[in-house]
């Protein structure tokens, strides 16, 4: 079977269709290709070059989500201020300091260049541009309020990346403490424990149960340790692979995870905080409501809120009100039910699914500074009992030889 041919880069310049010098970048098998492709874009090429690369394989920047909602500020921004499309991406694009962001913004600018709405040129990039993005920016363009929704798509990045990070938070620092009190527990077991055995093996006595349970303890984790980082890498590659691949492990996890007291509250406030935002932002742009549910799902971060949304679009779309196919599935609190039955009476939906998230935003807030002040001194009893059990179990025949002198 032949290898696959290596796509490379080239930087080029050359003259648009209205004759306007314009410069950019592409990926094809060779020059020639790149070429051809640049002529069938109606760009006159005048010169163009393969990138090099770098030594010993730079680091490439990867592209964040905070990357894309800055875009997306910027964007409207300078859309509002009256720069035309190609020229705002052309600048946007050069001043990046994220060089695979600049490479990103120009790829798409030169698509727009050869004639493609900016809608579709975002949709050749689905990696960085999810449906909602790309749905928002085509109603945009057919309203002619292309900068107002980037304005609200800005919005609503920078809301649902602000409250994911706050979840993040919450759920990240339990876990690295643990994780540290683990690695200082086994350097205490491999090489500090040993020390304090050889001490003890003048003393001419039994020792303590506590400290002979420790040393063997010790002597098992010496041998053994080479399986325990074994069995921890297994089942860190197991759990990985069967929550990218199994929607039946992605629902008991979601489910177990709703259940853990404190965090369970904190990702499900945050679900329907992305639920209340997401819709909020898809029904003022006009998108429809059975469409604009299937993004909706999408976004709440949950399988469980994900096949509850669903259902919510199938019995949408048979013609029942939202109100009562949110109330039909449980999973929403009547607070959220209630403010849609009133949006959808007064037709402002938006607005009442904004004051929603406001508020839900606003609970996992609350929530995770609670559960930071609960944690530490949970965390301290942890530390306390692994690390400063270690420290009295070799101690304990220190005690009990000073004690017999």
């Amino acid at each position: 079977m032949a290898k696959q041919e290596e796509q490379i880069e080239f930087n080029w310049d050359g003259f648009d269709r209205q004759n306007k010098k314009t410069k950019g970048t592409i990926s094809a098998k060779s020059e020639v290709i790149a070429r051809a492709e640049l002529r069938r874009m109606g760009i006159r090429v005048i010169g163009i070059k393969a990138k090099s690369k770098p030594l010993f394989g730079a680091r490439v920047q990867k592209i964040t989500p905070g990357d894309i909602a800055v875009f997306a500020r910027q964007l409207a921004t300078m859309l509002a201020a009256g720069v035309p499309l190609v020229q705002s991406f052309d600048i946007i694009g050069k001043g990046h300091d994220n060089a695979s962001m600049s490479e990103l913004l120009l790829s798409i600018k030169a698509d727009v260049e050869a004639g493609d709405t900016l809608a579709q040129a975002l949709n050749r990039k689905p990696l960085y541009f999810d449906a909602l993005f790309c749905n928002l920016v085509e109603a945009g363009e057919h309203a002619g309020v292309l900068e107002t929704l980037l304005d609200k798509i800005a919005t609503y990045k920078e809301k649902t990346e602000s409250i994911k990070k706050k979840v993040k938070k919450a759920l990240t620092y339990p876990i690295a403490v643990l994780v540290v009190a683990f690695i200082v527990t086994a350097i205490l077991l491999i090489f500090v424990v040993p020390v304090f055995e050889d001490l003890f093996k003048g003393f001419g006595a039994d020792l303590p149960a506590f400290t002979q349970f420790v040393i063997e303890l010790s002597a098992w984790v010496q041998e053994w340790w080479w399986a325990v980082v074994g069995v921890i890498a297994i089942a860190a590659y197991v759990f990985n692979y069967f929550k990218k691949r199994s929607k039946a492990f992605n629902h008991f996890l979601d489910k177990t995870l709703l259940k853990i007291p404190v965090v369970g509250m904190i990702l499900e406030k945050s679900a329907i905080a992305r639920f209340a935002r997401t819709l909020s932002t898809m029904s003022a742009a006009g998108v429809p409501l059975v469409e604009a549910l299937v993004s909706v799902a999408g976004a709440c971060g949950n399988i469980l809120f994900y096949e509850a949304v669903m259902k919510v679009r199938d019995d949408v779309s048979t013609g029942q009100q939202l109100k009562f196919a949110l109330e039909a599935t449980g999973m929403f609190p009547n607070m959220v039910v209630q403010m849609v039955a009133i949006g959808e009476e007064s037709g402002s939906i938006d607005a009442m699914l904004d004051k929603v998230a406001d508020f839900y935003e606003e609970e996992v807030d609350n929530l995770v500074d609670n559960l930071s002040s609960l944690m530490e001194p949970i965390i301290m009893v942890i530390l306390g009992i692994l690390v400063g059990g270690l420290i009295v179990a070799m101690y304990l025949p220190i005690f009990k030889l000073g004690a017999a002198i």
